[in-house]
C-alpha cells in the first residue's frame, strides 16, 4: 500500500465519520488567476522547477502539496503491453470503466484498473505519441499529445497535488504540468499547453461495441487479475483530498459533470440532469454539440474493486453532423436515434443501425470530472444542472 493510499485512507475515514438550471460563477480561484507567489518550496521537484522558471509560475508553488509518494512513486507506464480485445476481454468486466482514445483509425482502451495504479500511460497510437492520464482524486481522464515544442517527451507522476489534482512532469524539461489542463505551471515550459486528444470514459462493453477491433494497454499481464481500488468510497466522501481553495457551491464537490471548453468558453452538465435527459443539444464557443448519457458504467472509486462500483453511467460529446448535414437526437433505451435518418447511435458515437450504420460522429474534447475539479480549473464555467 502506497503512502498516499495510507494517508488518503485515514483522511477518508475522518471525512466519512463526520431540473435543468444554467448559472455562471466567476469568483472561484484557479490556476490562471494571478497568484501570490512563494519564492521556494520544500518539495525538491517543485523547488528545482521553480529555479528553472523563466518569468512567473502560473500557480503559487506553496499550493503544490505532497500527496504522499515521491517522484515516480506512482510509476507511469513507459513500456506498455498491448492486448487484443479478445485477450483482454477474458478478464475485463463489461461495466468497468476504460479511457477510450481513437486516432488515425486506431482505437485503444486504457482500463482504469491499470490507471488507478499508474495515472499516466506513455503510449503511441496511430503513429502519434500520446499520454493517457487519469487522476483518481478528480476523476479526470484526459489524453494528450506528448510532443512539446517539436520534441517528443514522456510524462511521470510527481507525487504532488495542486487543488487535489495530479501534477505531472515531463522528462525533458522537468516542468510541472497540471493534469486536468495539460498546462505547464512551473518550470522552463511554463505557459505551454499540451494538445488535447478527444477521449471518453466508457464501460468496457461500450468501448468494445464502438470499436470491436480496439486494442488494450496495460502495464503487464498481472493487471488482468488486479482490480483493487485503493480509494474505496472516495467519490461519496464529501470532501476533496488536500484541496486548497474555495469550493464552488453550485453543486456538491463529488457530483460528476461532463465538461467542455471551446473557443474560450466552458460549460458543464451535471450527471443528475444527464441521467434524466439522456441527450442535450448545446452551443459552446460558437460550436454546436450534443451530449449523450447512457447507463452501464461502474464507478471505479466506489467499492474496493474497480469493477464493482455503482452504475454512474457514461457520457460522450459529439459534433451533431454527418456529411455536413446537421443531426438532432432522441434517446431510445441505452442508445440514441437521429431525427433525420432514423439511424441508431451508441454512447460511443457509432451508428449501430439504420442508413448511417458503421459511421462515427466526430468526438469533441471533453472531460468527465468531479464538479470541484472542473470548477477549480474552469472558474468561469457555465453550469446546466
Amino acid at each position: 500500500m502506497s503512502h498516499r493510499t495510507t494517508v488518503l485512507t485515514v483522511a477518508l475515514a475522518t471525512m466519512l465519520s463526520a431540473c435543468g438550471r444554467t448559472e455562471a460563477h466567476p469568483s472561484v480561484a484557479h490556476a490562471s488567476a494571478a497568484p501570490r507567489l512563494s519564492s521556494t518550496s520544500s518539495i525538491p521537484i517543485v523547488a528545482q522547477a521553480l529555479d528553472r522558471t523563466v518569468g512567473r509560475p502560473l500557480v503559487d508553488p506553496a499550493e503544490i502539496r505532497s500527496g504522499g509518494p515521491d517522484v515516480d512513486g506512482i510509476p507511469a507506464i513507459d513500456h506498455p503491453l498491448h492486448l487484443t480485445a479478445a485477450e483482454a476481454g477474458r478478464s475485463l468486466v463489461d461495466s468497468e470503466q476504460v479511457l477510450l482514445i481513437e486516432h488515425a483509425g486506431e482505437a485503444r482502451a486504457f482500463p482504469l484498473r491499470s490507471l488507478v495504479r499508474h495515472e499516466v500511460a506513455n503510449d503511441v497510437l496511430g503513429g502519434l505519441p500520446v499520454a493517457a492520464t487519469w487522476c483518481p482524486l478528480c476523476n479526470t481522464g484526459v489524453a494528450y499529445d506528448r510532443r512539446v515544442a517539436g520534441t517528443t517527451t514522456t510524462f511521470g507522476v510527481t507525487g504532488t497535488l495542486y487543488r487535489s489534482a495530479m501534477v505531472m512532469y515531463d522528462r525533458v524539461s522537468r516542468s510541472l504540468w497540471t493534469q486536468p489542463t495539460g498546462q505547464a505551471v512551473v518550470g522552463p515550459r511554463t505557459g505551454t499547453e499540451l494538445a488535447v486528444l478527444p477521449s471518453s470514459l466508457l464501460s468496457w462493453a461500450q468501448a468494445r461495441r464502438t470499436y470491436p477491433g480496439l486494442s488494450v494497454t496495460l502495464a503487464d499481464r498481472s493487471e488482468l487479475a488486479a482490480s483493487t481500488n485503493p480509494y474505496e468510497g472516495y467519490d461519496s466522501s464529501g470532501s476533496p483530498f488536500l484541496f486548497h481553495g474555495r469550493l464552488d457551491p453550485r453543486l456538491p464537490p463529488f457530483e460528476r459533470v461532463a465538461g467542455v471548453s471551446l473557443a474560450g468558453q466552458s460549460q458543464a452538465w451535471s450527471f443528475t440532469l444527464l441521467r434524466t435527459r439522456r441527450v442535450i443539444a448545446a452551443t459552446v464557443g460558437g460550436r454546436s454539440l450534443v451530449v449523450f448519457w447512457s447507463p452501464g458504467a461502474s464507478s471505479p472509486l466506489d467499492t474496493s474493486d474497480v469493477r464493482r462500483g455503482r452504475d454512474i453511467g457514461a457520457t460522450g460529446v459529439y459534433r451533431p453532423q454527418m456529411n455536413s448535414r446537421p443531426l438532432t437526437f432522441t434517446s431510445l433505451g441505452e442508445d440514441f436515434r437521429d431525427d433525420q435518418t432514423h439511424s441508431m447511435w451508441s454512447i460511443g458515437g457509432l451508428a449501430v443501425a439504420g442508413p448511417l450504420r458503421g459511421r462515427h460522429l466526430e468526438r469533441l474534447p471533453s472531460q468527465e470530472a468531479f464538479w470541484f475539479a472542473w470548477a477549480a480549473f474552469n472558474p468561469t464555467t457555465g453550469l446546466t444542472s
